[in-house]
């Protein structure tokens, strides 16, 4: 398709989105662009924009929308992420984010496949789509957990792998290839140090309640079951900071309202962030995010 036609999907594609959480009881929010505390992510730089930053997901915000007593909420907008140009990465990119209060995890997992094979259903009336030469069904899905994912694909444990410092390179050089190529994946309970915002997993403190889903190897989106203990919070930002002021990377003001929400009382609630650049390329079988948006 030419990039004319692929935008004109696209539209389709978000129409159908936000027409699917209208239809399950979903208010649509907006949220600040520019914003005086990001998250203190360890991999993540946000954009400086006069006396704030251009947020890199509206993730802080929206929490704070639950601890106000709202309980379903999604959005979709721009964030920002500093230095990031590629076939997949952008510096802007458009962010699906959503937040259900009462919801676990894998609930929202569930939710998020069926979300997505009604977009195939709404766009072209089936499930199955073709990208890049995989056949792929958007009908049903799996989950495996990281540790599995790491076992099979990489001969090692996500464990080992994280204490030697080679989580990234065997995740994506040999994990993330495998994922998704027949149906969406889930890849779960990732280990407790990879999930700064994610609540530890009841059965198993090893392990943080947060998932990816994958089509076609493409990471899609992010989601956790949100860590409610403002002490803990508080606890894992330190550390985060901490983290960016050796690796000289912005330092961020401390996030307030958010700390202030955390005390009021956050619901037991799951959130997931959905890139709907990437999303678009996998339903216009597109190669790279400049074929999908004006860019």
């Amino acid at each position: 398709m030419t990039n004319l036609q692929n935008l004109e999907r696209r539209s389709r594609m978000l129409r159908a989105i936000r027409e699917w959480f209208y239809a399950h009881d979903f208010c649509e929010v907006e949220t600040p662009v520019r914003i005086k505390a990001p998250a203190p992510e360890e991999f993540i730089e946000a954009v400086r924009a006069d006396n704030g930053f251009l947020r890199t997901s509206p993730e802080l915000e929206m929490k704070t929308l639950l601890a106000n007593g709202m309980s379903r909420i999604f959005q979709i907008g721009s964030c920002f992420r500093s230095g990031e140009f590629g076939r997949k990465h952008r510096e802007e990119f458009t962010m699906l984010e959503f937040y259900e209060a009462a919801t676990g995890y894998r609930e929202q997992a569930a939710f998020t496949a069926e979300m997505i094979a009604s977009t195939a259903r709404t766009l072209d009336g089936d499930t199955k789509i073709v990208y890049r030469g995989h056949s792929i069904d958007l009908g049903s899905h799996e989950f495996i957990t990281v540790d599995e994912a790491f076992r099979k694909y990489a001969g090692i444990s996500a464990f080992e792998a994280d204490e030697s410092d080679d989580f990234d390179e065997i995740m994506v050089t040999r994990v993330e290839p495998k994922l998704g190529l027949e149906h969406p994946t889930f890849l779960c309970d990732y280990p407790a140090s990879r999930a700064s915002l994610a609540r530890l997993s009841p059965d198993n403190s090893k392990v943080a309640e947060r998932w990816e889903v994958y089509i076609a190897g493409i990471e899609l989106g992010n989601a956790f079951g949100e860590l409610t203990d403002p002490a803990e919070q508080r606890k894992r930002f330190r550390d985060a900071s901490a983290f960016r002021r050796r690796m000289r990377m912005h330092n961020y003001p401390e996030p307030v309202a958010f700390f202030d929400a955390l005390d009021r009382g956050l619901p037991q609630s799951s959130g997931c962030a959905i890139g709907l650049d990437r999303l678009a390329m996998i339903f216009c079988d597109a190669e790279d995010i400049a074929e999908v948006r004006c860019c």
